[in-house]
């Protein structure tokens, strides 16, 4: 089935999935995690009420209740799954994609993820071959909303004093409209929102803050108001990006670093996790401030294994999730940006603007991911590898997640995307002249496949 991929089930509904499908994942999925009830949570897509009947269907066809969480954060129902001890949970979201898609992140207990090594392909067995038996009863729809409640009081202990502070905050006609205006209301912040209203049409712009053009609104807005910071939220608020005072876009994994800082000011350090694709800036800022930093897999279903078994305080990747031992080792948009608000507070008390700082921790040039629709992925790789490892002499290559080759003054990541249609690419260089010539030569190598 197209719809399951590694972290979760995604696709265009009525196209890659529908309804039959959706009921079959429920009816089989107390069977696959062995679980007499189901936390479910939904985003406002236009098609997720039709998924969540859907669902609720199955799961109490097969003998389960359903504990209907309502509207939610993606990071929302994680905290629930955890809050009541549950053995599984569902979120019915298409995170960042565009409106016509939709799909369902599930995690069993501990809100550990349940991706294509550690459950979905069983479940997709099942789907597609597994027969179905009349239980021994029904199950019911239980009534869980007021988990909103119980989780905008746990946030809120997060948020620091940030009288004087002065923020633009885009919630993407998204989930994070749910939560974040009770969670900063009393910050003493000033803060302008916008697309502040739930629409599952997303008619400002697509939720996915990591293409930059879809933050225009925010990087202008900025600049009007006069803030210090602008904050964007992706559909499911599981994801976060940010400009600086000048309405310039933060690349996600450079917040990595300034998370790190955030810690070592409150004197912790230790373990912190980054994903394959991160920026040697981030690296060598969280190494000198003194983290043991381990680089892993792309993608929540792998971070949230990893940072569990090196007993990480925090970890990032590129695409702007970012992992907290403080919230039981998940993603969470939310309390990032929560954490950078605080960091941007108290630079700004030392009159130091946001940009400042993170100019301090940038020392390399970057292409940020780049993408290649092609179909002969595997093709590209290895001509890819082919030239820089079999012609020359890397100082090191990491394989667990495409390839990243490198060298002494540059590096660069190919890999399959997971969810989507592409190649990626990461390059990174010393100088940007450099990183032009190697990113030249990768564009023409690339380009033979196309």
């Amino acid at each position: 089935m197209t719809a399951f991929k590694a972290y979760d089930i995604r696709g265009v509904y009525n196209r890659d999935f529908n309804r039959e499908t959706v009921y079959r994942i429920g009816y089989f999925l107390p069977r696959l995690l062995e679980c007499d009830h189901v936390l479910v949570g939904r985003d406002v897509r236009l098609s997720s009420d039709e998924i969540f009947q859907a669902l609720c269907e199955g799961i109490t066809d097969a003998g389960a209740d359903v504990w209907n969480l309502g509207l939610c954060t993606t990071p929302m129902v994680y905290y629930a799954t955890r809050y009541y001890d549950a053995p599984a949970s569902v979120q019915i979201t298409a995170s960042h994609n565009p409106p016509e898609y939709n799909g369902l992140k599930i995690s069993r207990k501990d809100a550990l993820p349940v991706g294509g090594e550690t459950g979905l392909k069983e479940l997709e067995a099942m789907v597609c071959d597994g027969e179905q038996a009349v239980p021994g009863r029904k199950g019911s729809v239980l009534d869980y909303t007021q988990i909103r409640d119980i989780y905008i009081s746990y946030q809120k202990g997060f948020v620091p004093d940030l009288t004087g502070l002065r923020v633009t905050i885009d919630n993407s006609n998204g989930m994070a409209n749910v939560v974040i205006k009770d969670i900063l209301a009393s910050s003493g912040a000033v803060i302008r929102y916008l697309n502040d209203t739930l629409d599952g049409s997303f008619p400002a712009h697509e939720p996915n803050p990591l293409e930059v053009k879809n933050c225009a609104q925010l990087m202008e807005a900025v600049k009007e108001d006069g803030s210090d910071v602008g904050v964007i939220y992706d559909g499911d608020a599981d994801r976060v990006m940010f400009t600086d005072e000048k309405g310039a876009f933060i690349q996600p994994d450079y917040i990595t670093a300034l998370i790190g800082y955030y810690y070592w000011k409150k004197g912790e350090t230790g373990a912190a996790l980054q994903d394959i694709r991160t920026s040697r800036s981030t690296t060598e800022y969280l190494e000198k401030l003194g983290f043991n930093v381990t680089t892993w897999k792309v993608g929540h279903a792998f971070a949230k294994l990893k940072i569990r078994e090196i007993g990480g305080i925090f970890g990032g990747e590129l695409a702007g999730h970012y992992y907290f031992r403080d919230f039981g080792n998940c993603d969470s948009g939310v309390l990032a940006s929560l954490i950078v608000l605080s960091v941007v507070s108290s630079l700004k008390k030392e009159g130091i603007p946001l940009s400042q700082f993170m100019s301090g921790i940038i020392t390399y040039a970057n292409s940020g991911e780049v993408n290649f629709r092609l179909d002969q992925k595997d093709e590209a790789i290895s001509a890819l590898c082919e030239r820089f490892i079999g012609n020359d002499s890397p100082v090191r290559v990491m394989d667990f997640d495409g390839r990243r080759i490198e060298f002494p003054d540059w590096w660069f990541n190919v890999r399959k995307s997971n969810t989507e249609p592409y190649l990626r690419i990461v390059c990174e260089a010393q100088n940007s002249v450099l990183l032009k010539e190697k990113m030249d030569e990768i564009r023409s190598i690339i380009a033979r496949f196309h």
